[in-house]
């Protein structure tokens, strides 16, 4: 039997308890938060006031942050991709047998629904800002959800799970690491905003995290391998083809990912320890039924934070600051 055939009976058995972790995991529609709870509400006489305040508030905020907020805004924005990717997982199946849609495909459609909010109110609060250039910004979302992205997964929903488990804890330290920031410049608001993104990414996480679990329960080697060979090919951010306009396809992602890494929103230790918190999560070291490959598997994963240690000792990031269209330095330092 095919590699992918026993991938699609695992996930076919693991269907039956998908149900269950959307109710762990995900929150109903009329419980969890709206973008409007953290904006100014145009139905209220006070909108302006708030709009004033919010606008009086955003002017310290530096150059930086502003980056490493549009760019966050922008990833999130690019949700089209990520859901589309993922109902052509192996697996997901997204059309109805018998008149009922698939487990999986369910989950991805409330996930989605549940992430669609962040770009929302990111978008919105930016918008409201006055700091930024919002066809810029515009253009560039354009340009990222034309250009898709590629992350090295295919269809394996193995593969697909480990990405997304590392992913979405990434996400949760950018936003978590903004919130702090914004508090720090006593933007409260703001920071609230961040915050509340950020646990989401967190339950969005376990989440994933759970499904590679039970994974592991079933098919121990191939997943092993399927987590060994993501980290060997290194997780990629969705944001990768990142571009400002008339620029070429991924020509803004080092130096966005060079304005995270100076204000500490997301570094290179932040990988590595990612990397250290799955291994333990999984509980590696313990997993039981492997074969020849699982072991060199296990053992090049156990081995790799160490070495990536080493590495990033010796990279240094710029500490030059970048203009992007998205943000007017004239604008930011008025």
């Amino acid at each position: 039997m095919s590699a992918f055939n026993i991938r699609l009976e695992v996930m076919n058995q693991l269907e039956s308890k998908v149900d269950s972790l959307i109710d762990q995991f995900l929150i109903p529609v009329e419980k969890i938060w709206q973008p409007t709870d953290f904006l100014p509400n145009s139905q209220n006489e006070t909108f302006f006031d708030e709009v004033h305040e919010l606008r009086e508030l955003a002017k310290e905020l530096p150059y930086d942050f502003w980056v490493v907020l549009v760019g966050d805004t922008i990833t999130e924005e690019a949700l089209p991709t990520y859901e589309s990717w993922l109902m052509d997982v192996e697996g997901v199946n997204q059309h109805k047998k018998d008149g009922k849609a698939s487990s999986w495909s369910k989950w991805v459609r409330q996930w989605t629904g549940e992430e669609n909010r962040h770009g929302d109110v990111l978008n919105k609060y930016l918008y409201l800002s006055g700091r930024v250039d919002m066809r810029e910004i515009e253009i560039t979302t354009q340009h990222l959800i034309n250009d898709g992205f590629e992350i090295g997964t295919d269809r394996d929903p193995y593969k697909n799970f480990v990405y997304t488990s590392f992913q979405e804890l990434a996400t949760y330290i950018s936003h978590n690491r903004v919130a702090k920031l914004a508090k720090d410049y006593g933007n409260k608001s703001l920071a609230k905003m961040c915050k509340i993104i950020s646990g989401d990414e967190m339950r969005h996480h376990k989440a994933y995290s759970t499904f590679v679990d039970e994974i592991f329960k079933l098919d121990p080697s191939e997943m092993m391998i399927a987590f060994k060979e993501m980290m060997v090919n290194k997780i990629v951010m969705p944001a990768h083809f990142l571009r400002e306009s008339g620029k070429q396809i991924g020509s803004a992602f080092e130096d966005f990912s060079n304005s995270a890494q100076r204000i500490g929103v997301y570094t290179g230790q932040d990988y590595i320890d990612i990397m250290k918190k799955l291994i333990t999560q999984w509980d590696i070291a313990n997993v039981n039924g492997l074969n020849d490959q699982g072991e060199k598997a296990r053992d090049y994963l156990m081995k790799l934070p160490d070495r990536m240690q080493r590495i990033n000792q010796r990279i240094r990031i710029p500490q030059e600051q970048t203009t992007f269209s998205w943000v007017n330095p004239a604008v930011v330092n008025s």
